[in-house]
């Protein structure tokens, strides 16, 4: 819940008051209080600060939501896998902690359309954007640490994160998911894997898309701050569909859809 009043806030304008009042139902989802200032900066995308002459936007929230993010799921994974090496440990917490893991999160949760967004990023969808999602989720994240301390952002964390822990051990994320990939293909005689990546946004905020095809069929899609980041989450991605027996049902034009 809000712990004050969003009329007792200067600087709101109507959008931003619209915005943070509707977010009652997330903070109660969510389990949580923070302070209004606090969620509309985390709610606060960079394409809306600019169109509002340049606010503060949720990027340094993002930044420190992510090291709370990181320590946690670090911390969890260390005591509930005593027998996982180093190594092993990391690449399941890459998969936990994934753009893709965080917007599946973000989506469940409705979290798009709580965000502030320019003009620009509504009308190409972008409350449905993985990294936009992602990048909230983790501003979120560095509120409650900054409205409650390190337990109550922990307990969170662990809240929406215990799922994909527990997928991710089921689905053998202790091992690389390019790897897990490149095991089935052999295996299955699928043919040659080619990683079709592009990259967009500035130099200081580069991003990438990611779309494996094996052979002639397309699998799945991943997003992230790197290539390699997006490669093992169009791998992981991909990884489940053959799992399921659903690979090959997207086409190319899906895809380009749905990113």
């Amino acid at each position: 819940m809000l712990t004050a009043p969003v009329s007792g806030v200067l600087g709101f304008d109507r959008e931003s008051v619209a915005c943070v009042e509707s977010s009652e139902d997330l903070l109660k989802r969510l389990g949580v209080s923070i302070d209004a200032e606090t969620l509309r900066l985390a709610l606060t995308h960079r394409s809306y600060a600019y169109e509002q002459g340049g606010i503060p936007t949720n990027e340094r929230l993002e930044f420190l939501g992510d090291a709370v993010l990181g320590l946690s799921v670090t911390d969890a994974l260390y005591r509930d896998n005593p027998d996982l090496s180093e190594g092993d440990l990391a690449k399941r917490r890459s998969a936990v902690v994934s753009t893709r893991a965080l917007a599946d999160i973000a989506r469940g949760l409705d979290l798009g359309k709580h965000i502030l967004l320019g003009q620009g990023e509504k009308l190409t969808n972008g409350w449905d954007k993985s990294s936009i999602l992602a990048d909230t989720m983790e501003a979120i994240i560095g509120a409650t640490y900054l409205s409650n301390g390190m337990e109550t952002a922990r307990r969170l964390v662990m809240r929406i994160i215990g799922p994909v822990l527990q997928d991710a051990a089921a689905l053998g994320a202790g091992t690389d998911w390019k790897t897990s990939i490149q095991e089935i293909a052999a295996a299955q005689r699928m043919g040659v894997i080619d990683y079709q990546v592009t990259g967009f946004g500035p130099d200081h905020d580069r991003r990438f898309e990611a779309v494996l095809v094996i052979g002639s069929t397309t699998y799945g899609s991943g997003s992230g701050r790197s290539k390699k980041e997006a490669e093992q989450e169009a791998a992981a991605a991909s990884w489940k569909l053959l799992q399921a027996g659903a690979a090959g049902l997207r086409t190319d034009a899906d895809l380009r859809q749905s990113t």
